[in-house]
């Protein structure tokens, strides 16, 4: 039986560590890029195949690694019944350059809630273009730094949990903000300050120089020395 064990265990070892080359692995890598990348769907109508053509080519160069456009359909003429069925089908969003749709087009575009935006400036329609793909990135977070206290004392409280008794020493220490863990350079833990405060009072915020009580959500493993850093989450737009 243990043999048995032995080599089923290599056997399960060969498969989950299979030896594959290099350019295998940048494949799948990539197809996992791919598959999770965003996409604009787009249908582009114009008056001239050379504006189609204009238009088509800086729809596919604006974008990044994150999000780009995908040109269902480019064409000339009017906006008709049958663009308005492929955007429905395709989730496009119908762009019109010096045309515009006809009456049935317009009906069916209205009862499928189909968007048809109309420009005749090339550079407008593009910059349009632009400002709907960055309003579909995901905001990127950024930290600000609020403050830092230092453990001196850990109170363990029975019906609450353990809460640090700290002097701030940097900043301003504020309830309800991110908390960060560090004990010996190491993050331990992340969390938010569910309790701060002064003496017995709740307070909102505690200033450097001034000792204070802070309570980690969900943490209790707390010891003297650590040091526990405040900070603000920021949602900052991405730019393309």
């Amino acid at each position: 039986l243990a043999r048995e064990i032995t080599e089923y265990r290599k056997r399960q070892n060969k498969k989950e560590s299979p030896n594959v080359p290099q350019s295998n692995i940048e494949q799948m890598l990539s197809k996992i890029k791919d598959e999770t990348k965003k996409e604009l769907p787009v249908i582009i109508k114009a008056d001239v195949h050379g504006s189609s053509e204009a238009i088509k080519d800086g729809v596919l160069n604006i974008g990044n690694e994150e999000i780009s456009c995908r040109v269902v359909h480019s064409g000339v003429g009017a906006i008709s019944e049958s663009d308005i069925s492929l955007a429905e089908t395709s989730n496009s969003i119908v762009f019109g350059f010096n045309v515009r749709a006809n009456t049935q087009a317009k009906d069916l575009a209205d009862m499928s809630q189909i968007s048809i935006i109309y420009h005749s400036i090339i550079y407008d329609l593009l910059d349009d273009i632009k400002n709907m793909l960055e309003g579909r990135l995901d905001p990127e977070l950024k930290e600000n730094i609020l403050g830092n206290a230092e453990v001196l004392e850990v109170f363990k409280i029975s019906k609450t949990g353990n809460i640090a008794g700290c002097l701030v020493n940097d900043g301003t220490i504020k309830i309800g903000e991110h908390a960060r863990l560090i004990r010996d350079g190491i993050v331990v833990y992340e969390g938010k300050i569910k309790e701060l405060k002064r003496f017995k009072d709740d307070v909102k915020e505690v200033a450097k120089g001034y000792d204070c009580g802070i309570q980690i959500n969900d943490f209790n493993d707390l010891e003297v020395g650590d040091l526990i850093k405040c900070y603000q989450e920021i949602a900052v737009k991405k730019k393309l």
